[in-house]
């Protein structure tokens, strides 16, 4: 707008100048000529294209406001009720509070779409409207990253259908996974061994990704960093980084990877959880069928080894995770599988091996290799959770002696037994519950005091009574509970009855005939027989 000015000042100013203007600032020509006039009014609204003489103060957002705008969760309409409420209880009353399109302007000019986000859900609805940096990508197996995440696929496990739960490390320069493992339940420290053992060795079926890297990230999870899990690294020695809660962004690499497998792979197999479905219901079909774990398994194993070798991501710039791992000259840190096995495992200490083998757990493990070796120091490690088997080393020299298995492991069929009574016992214990906490209420609409339904009319109350009053109490006695007192001595039991009025017995005949007892009867001492 200076530029028009001092065109009209000099009298150079043309239409074509008006017109070049309003194509620049995608404005009608008019609007350009009423710029112009109002500069010329008032030099100051030439500060910037489009400003406007300002005849009064403008609406700002103060910290009322924003403190309103976070208690009402980003509503305006119930903000300016709220200002508009407050000015009407001050004495004298204040004046009015802007009107709402004033206030919607006020918001959208003076706050930026991260604060009003923030206001509304908080800080992670804020974090969405951040801009972030990249990390400059480092070399092969520099930093990894780790995390669990639940599929929200149902896959059939022994009869039910769960969500299992994928554990995995990526490599930040080449995204290539590097290790993988599939747990049917929640996973544990167990999952994230298997997990590194399997990220760690480039032996068939692993490699070629692979070796010990410098740093892996984690964020915070209580299985990443239990005590085992720890030890594992310091063995290795790995540097783990662990990130604050709630910072995905901090490690964008295996979040990616999370969000590529849902839409690449477990959106299109049967008992997606997350599938548009038709009805007023999102249920999953009667009919559908689910995958088996094995085939579940199998399936995210052949597409890992897709993503790997055929896949190009738009960072790698056209190349596979596979070239890219093959172009890093970047030497590696292998760890042959028997130290890594070792490496793995839980310590448990050292025990004694007995005749009856090794006590651990309050449980005896055998194996075919102590013939001859009752008496010896051994250091027990083990997987957490495989309660079937336990790894046995010399104590002194740390040789590797073999596995030991459980003396007296049950069968399948007395596991099956044993878990359908637990099931049983929890569905009965859940009916006990639920019976217990079957009290409803009425629905009100207006403050009063809660009335609960089923209530109970006299006559029913009556008879509910009177059903219990000839109920035979005697069923219901435990003596093997509590037992009987002992009755006083002036009382006449049946065994004292008994021996006042048995007659003494006949002396046998001597022909061999049997004596005739008289007619017996009993007398109390009032007379009656």
């Amino acid at each position: 707008m200076r530029r028009l000015l001092a065109l009209r000042q000099e009298q150079k100013l043309t239409t074509r100048h008006v017109r070049l203007m309003a194509q620049s600032l995608e404005v009608t020509e008019r609007t350009v000529w009423r710029w112009l006039a109002a500069a010329e009014r008032d030099e100051s609204a030439a500060a910037e294209p489009g400003a406007r003489a300002q005849t009064r103060d403008r609406f700002t957002v103060t910290p009322e406001v924003r403190r309103l705008l976070a208690l009402w969760k980003g509503n305006v309409a119930a903000v300016h009720r709220e200002l508009t409420a407050r000015a009407a209880r001050q004495s004298p009353p204040a004046a009015p509070p802007p009107s709402l399109p004033t206030l919607h302007r006020a918001i959208q000019r003076d706050l930026t779409p991260g604060e009003r986000a923030g206001l509304a859900g908080g800080e992670r609805a804020a974090r969405k409207h951040d801009v972030f940096l990249a990390r400059p990508r480092p070399w092969r197996n520099k930093v990894w990253e780790t995390d669990h995440v639940q599929v929200p696929v149902l896959v059939e496990v022994d009869g039910k259908a769960r969500r299992p739960w994928i554990t995995w490390f990526t490599d930040c320069a080449t995204n290539a996974i590097t290790g993988v493992a599939v747990t049917p339940g929640h996973p544990s420290r167990e999952s994230v061994l298997a997990a590194l053992r399997s990220a760690v060795l480039r032996e068939d079926p692993y490699g070629p990704f692979g070796g010990v890297p410098e740093k892996v990230r984690v964020d915070r999870g209580k299985d990443f960093l239990s005590r085992t899990v720890t030890a594992a690294f310091d063995l290795l020695d790995v540097r783990v980084e662990d990130l604050p809660a709630y910072t995905p962004h901090l490690k964008g690499t295996v979040e990616g990877l999370n969000r590529a497998v849902e839409s690449m792979l477990l959106a299109s197999l049967p008992g997606y959880a997350r599938q548009p479905r038709p009805g007023k219901r999102a249920s999953r079909p009667k009919d559908e069928v689910l995958l088996d774990f094995e085939d579940f398994t199998a399936r995210l194993l052949a597409w890992t080894l897709w993503w790997n070798t055929e896949h190009r991501p738009a960072p790698l710039r056209g190349k596979t995770p596979l070239q890219a791992w093959q172009d890093d000259p970047t030497p590696l840190r292998d760890v042959p599988a028997a130290e890594l096995w070792t490496f793995t495992l839980e310590d448990a200490g050292t025990r004694t091996l007995t005749t009856r083998g090794i006590r651990f757990k309050r449980r005896d493990y055998v194996g075919p290799w102590m013939t001859g070796q009752a008496g010896i120091q051994v250091r027990v490690r083990f997987m957490p959770h495989h309660d079937h088997r336990i790894e046995v080393y010399h104590a002194a020299t740390g040789r590797y002696l073999g596995p030991a298995d459980l003396a007296d492991q049950v069968t399948e069929e007395q596991i099956s037994a044993v878990r359908r009574a637990r099931s049983a016992r929890a569905r009965r214990l859940k009916r006990d519950l639920e019976a217990s906490q079957r009290e409803r209420y009425a629905a009100v609409t207006q403050a009063e005091a809660p009335r609960q339904l089923g209530a109970l009319t006299g006559a029913q109350a009556e008879a509910e009574l009177a059903q219990r009053a000839d109920l035979d109490l005697t069923q219901l006695a435990m003596p093997d509970l509590i037992p009987h007192a002992a009755p006083p001595a002036d009382w006449r039991t049946p065994a004292s009855l008994a021996a006042l009025t048995t007659p003494a017995r006949p002396a046998p005949d001597p022909s061999g005939r049997e004596p005739t007892l008289p007619p017996r009867s009993t007398t109390d001492e009032d007379g009656d027989t």
